[in-house]
């Protein structure tokens, strides 16, 4: 069975299917801020939609970060090391791409488990 939730004129940003809830498409409203802002933007939108999926951070098991510039990966880092429990990380990968749309500094895709 396939559940998807959070509708947007595009897509679902969660899928739940076997076990697993697959968010995509995570950017910040405020493009105004700097990595460190928008990471945790980000992290909070994804908390919230873990939260309506039944699951919680704790059960993130692969995430994918596209950024707009790698020199900012350590900004992201930061924050990314700080929501996260240490024993709790996910896989994940970090992408550098040209473009992410006008301010957006990073998009997050990501799995977790139910």
């Amino acid at each position: 069975m396939i559940n998807r939730q959070i509708k947007t004129p595009i897509m679902h940003r969660a899928v739940e299917s076997n076990g697993f809830v697959f968010f995509g498409g995570i950017t910040a409203d405020d493009k105004s801020k700097d990595i460190a802002g928008q990471t945790t933007e980000v992290l909070d939108k994804l908390e919230n939609y873990l939260s309506e999926a039944g699951t919680d951070k704790s059960k993130v098991v692969m995430a994918t970060v596209y950024v707009s510039d790698l020199s900012n990966k350590s900004g992201l880092n930061q924050v990314w090391t700080s929501w996260f429990d240490e024993n709790e990380l996910p896989a994940r990968a970090t992408l550098g791409v040209a473009d992410l749309g006008e301010g957006i500094l990073l998009e997050l895709v990501a799995t977790a488990v139910i």
